[in-house]
């Protein structure tokens, strides 16, 4: 007899085309009827909370009275709850914020008994390759989903482990139809039959053994009340089988008794049976970019701030980061991240992105100062001190500000040596914008802001610093005008159209046209791009430019700004009126010790419908691109054979070759390699007749939140038809990413370090004996210069360095984005007495051998380590 269980459970969407207040206004109310009827019916004896806590938590904001309730559920194994805290996204989320996720939602779920082993993410917009590694890190050994997956991948059940590149391996119980299926499921026995006949035929066909889920849940769907009445029919209908109220974990229970089942490798992204969205990526861009720029500013700053601070003697900030931490994971569940939402909750998305950054900001100022102010030394000068925090030490050209009541100055090391700087600009600033108790008092005399750069070398995850002296000698900026850019390592031009050709010395190659920028229309919604049909893509080739290029010895600047004249609206680009404008504004910034062109995008957008890529050629014909996805690389085919055949097999959406990045992604061969580096957009092609173009979209613009009948996604709309004008993206737009040309074959370049220190600027703090937030002197004196640990192998990328949650240890994680094992060794210090091998939850392993100080433990390809010590 077939068994049939049936998983009660609701998919909660804390917010999409509804705001999360009045989600919770019904959330409230539904976890009345839920705790009542598993308190009261012995015959319910599940409900699945929807694996994530943030619906605890916005239950408790308003019934904080009820949790010995839900603990006591929760206890007894009725209530399941975690193990994430929001449900969230694969594709554009970084890896320590899905760690996060996991981290954090295990810890609110222990806080009222066991939680749920499942990585439970049902719709999530396709399932990144490193899940199975991720899960195993948390010792979950079970994972449920559903988009993403076709028979192409190596199998057509809907059972099968699921193994990543380091061998972690999960078994995978897919939701072949979703998880909505037994959603409110009719006491009318012709209605009921007709809706369960259609879904047995797939489940069966997908199943390994007698048993299927019939998950009885749907999107903010209250407990089903009837569902003893519903299972008493079902069992009449279906006499073969067997019905009854379950949970996930009994159907993994019998499926683990197989013997053979499949094996898959790789991402799911394959949009045949179930829409993933491959260019809901550029969907609002500004908010995209604003968790980009969180995310790299918590993992590569804040946390190694604070483990130095921590280090020298401060407290470690847990509660405060671990509120910055939740903040963006509201953001982080597929719709809200996604940005397929009303407009009235993007603004809310983009409001938890602002105070999320504010807070980051604020905390990171707040442990430089802290450090800086404490600083041990009879000099009685001014300071400005440099942060490294990557560990190893770092040859930079550092861009400062120096706040001063000097007319002129010069810079000390604690040698007493002096150090060269250049001064790009100076400006007279109000004392008031310092301190305000300076006028209060009567003192008028302006401050001089200076913005200086210098080279020089900083210690390893630590810090340098330099004492400001007054001097006599009067320092005047140095930038002075130039034609082109000449480095060691590029001669760059710049055309009159805008773009930019880079000749570059190591490989002897010429890339012309770089940076030339692409226009089409989007007759998408907020899923999807959708282009017109037989449009002719408009380009700046044309445009004037106006272009000024300056210099000093450390770098170059390069300023150009032009009107892209593109339509306004879709029926004038069909009509081919152009009568609207994209304002573009390109600053280059070109360090002359390192080679990498950083790019920073300001476009002021007056137009509706239409999307805007840049291009950059890099001159090699691939058949793969490479990108980076959390803790490693993966390699994606620059074409898909299944564009083909979509139409004739009916896939759900057209499988063009659109993908996610998160630091990264290129073109390479046995000679060079083209990346681009990115703290902003984070979606790619690769195009051209030859696919040897990488396109960086910049924006999408489009007005509606979901559409029927797209072109390359026919059928019904995804979401529901309503206008969202804010996805219009008009007004102005900033993104940074960096190009970086690379001699030499795979092995040879790690671009994944190329990206963490992109990522990872050098850090400065100005202290002057003013202050607008007065603190009292700490009792902790620390050294002018530190370095809290080096690595002595640089064969692999640093994740974080964080101070563990539970113990007085420190996290120090890394991974290898590279196709071969690497040997990772570091010198740990001189008072570290031992350290352990530990999994993502921060759970000591194993331990590790300490000679010297230096511990070394192998990764495998794509592999993360976590030690403990």
């Amino acid at each position: 007899m077939k068994k049939v269980h049936i998983v009660p459970h609701m998919h909660w969407d804390r917010e999409w085309y509804f705001t999360t207040e009045e989600s919770r206004i019904l959330l409230v109310n539904n976890m009345e009827e839920i705790l009542e009827t598993l308190e009261n019916d012995s015959d319910y004896p599940y409900y699945v909370l929807d694996g994530q806590t943030a619906i605890l938590e916005d239950y408790f904001a308003v019934k904080p009275e009820n949790k010995e309730r839900v603990k006591k559920l929760v206890q007894e194994g009725k209530l399941i709850i975690g193990p994430w805290y929001t449900q969230t996204d694969e594709m554009i989320v970084g890896g320590e914020s899905i760690v996060r996720n996991l981290l954090y939602g295990i810890k609110d779920s222990e806080q009222f008994g066991s939680y749920m082993k499942i990585g439970y993410l049902p719709d999530s917009f396709g399932q990144s390759s490193q899940m199975p590694q991720i899960l195993k890190g948390f010792d979950i050994k079970y994972s449920i989903f559903w988009r993403g997956t076709s028979e192409r991948h190596g199998t057509d059940k809907t059972e099968f482990y699921w193994e990543a590149d380091d061998g972690s391996k999960v078994l995978v119980q897919l939701f072949p139809l979703g998880y909505a299926i037994g959603k409110y499921l009719p006491e009318d026995e012709e209605k009921l039959q007709e809706r369960i006949d259609k879904y047995f035929t797939i489940l069966d066909q997908g199943a390994t053994t007698e048993n299927i889920i019939l998950p009885n849940g749907h999107d903010q769907m209250p407990i089903q009340k009837n569902i003893s009445t519903i299972i008493e029919k079902l069992s009449k209908l279906y006499p073969d089988r067997e019905f009854f109220l379950s949970r996930y974990e009994n159907v993994f229970a019998e499926i683990e008794k197989s013997s053979d089942l499949p094996t898959l490798k790789g991402e799911f992204l394959d949009g045949k049976y179930m829409r993933v969205h491959r260019s809901i990526y550029s969907t609002r861009m500004d908010i995209k970019a604003a968790n980009a720029r969180i995310e790299n500013k918590l993992a590569n700053i804040l946390e190694p701030l604070a483990s130095v601070a921590y280090s020298l003697g401060f407290e470690y900030h847990h509660g405060l980061i671990e509120l910055i931490w939740k903040e963006i994971m509201k953001n982080h569940a597929h719709d809200s991240i996604g940005c397929c939402c009303s407009d009235k909750v993007h603004q809310e998305i983009f409001n938890r992105f602002t105070l999320a950054e504010e807070k980051v900001d604020q905390l990171i100022e707040f442990y430089k100062r802290k450090i800086v102010d404490s600083i041990g030394t009879e000099w009685n000068y001014d300071r400005l001190t440099a942060f490294n925090f990557l560990p190893y030490v770092r040859d930079e050209v550092m861009t400062a500000t120096v706040i001063s009541k000097f007319h002129s100055f010069k810079l000390l090391n604690e040698e007493e040596e002096e150090i060269e700087f250049e001064v790009l600009k100076s400006e007279i600033i109000d004392p008031g914008l310092i301190d305000r108790q300076i006028v209060h008092y009567g003192n008028y005399d302006p401050f001089i802001k200076y913005t200086v750069q210098l080279r020089d070398s900083i210690p390893s995850l630590g810090y340098k610093t330099y004492f400001v002296v007054e001097d006599t000698r009067k320092k005047e900026p140095t930038l002075c005008s130039a034609d082109s850019v000449c480095t060691d390592f590029f001669d760059i031009t710049v055309n009159s159209n805008g773009s930019i050709n880079i000749y570059d010395k190591k490989i002897n190659q010429t890339f012309e046209q770089v940076l030339l920028l692409e226009n089409g229309g989007d007759d998408g919604d907020e899923y999807d791009y959708s282009p017109l049909a037989d449009e002719q893509l408009l380009y700046n080739d044309h445009v004037k430019a106006a272009i000024e290029i300056t210099e000093n010895r450390y770098t170059s600047f390069i300023d150009i700004q032009y009107t892209l004249a593109v339509p306004e609206s879709l029926e004038h680009r069909k009509q081919k009126v152009v009568n609207s404008s994209v304002d573009v504004h390109i600053v280059l910034t070109v360090p002359k010790h390192k080679p990498i062109i950083e790019v920073k995008f300001e476009v002021v957008n007056h137009a509706r419908d239409h999307r805007l890529r840049a291009l950059i050629p890099t001159g090699i014909a691939s058949a793969f691109s490479v990108a980076d996805n959390q803790f490693g690389i993966i390699k994606r085919k620059v074409y898909d054979e299944a564009m083909e055949v979509w139409e004739e097999e009916n896939w759900d959406e057209r499988p063009d070759s659109i993908y996610p990045m998160l630091s990264f992604t290129g073109l390479r061969n046995q000679q060079h390699g083209v990346y681009i580096l990115t703290n902003s957009t984070r979606e790619y092609e690769i195009v051209g007749e030859e696919y040897d173009t990488i396109a960086i979209t910049l924006f999408r613009s489009i007005g509606v939140l979901g559409k029927e009948e797209l072109l390359r996604r026919p059928g019904r709309p995804s979401g529901i038809k309503l206008p969202t004008p804010d996805s219009q993206m008009l007004g102005k737009l900033t993104l940074d990413f960096a190009i970086s040309i690379q001699k030499g074959a795979d092995s040879e370049v790690n671009v994944g370090r190329l990206a963490k220190e992109y990522l990872t600027p050098i850090h400065l703090y100005n202290k002057i004996p003013y202050n607008a937030m007065k603190l009292n002197q700490a009792i902790v004196k620390t050294p002018v210069s530190f370095s809290l640990l080096k690595e002595t192998n640089p064969q692999v990328v640093l994740s974080t360095l964080k101070k563990a949650e539970k113990d007085d240890r420190l996290v120090l994680r890394f991974y290898n984005p590279t196709d071969n094992t690497k040997l990772a060794s570091f010198e740990l210090g001189s008072s570290v007495e031992q350290a352990y091998k530990a999994n993502l939850n921060e759970k000591p392993l194993e331990s590790l051998i300490l000679r010297e100080n230096l511990v070394e433990i192998e990764a495998k390809s794509n592999q993360v380590q976590t030690i403990l010590f």
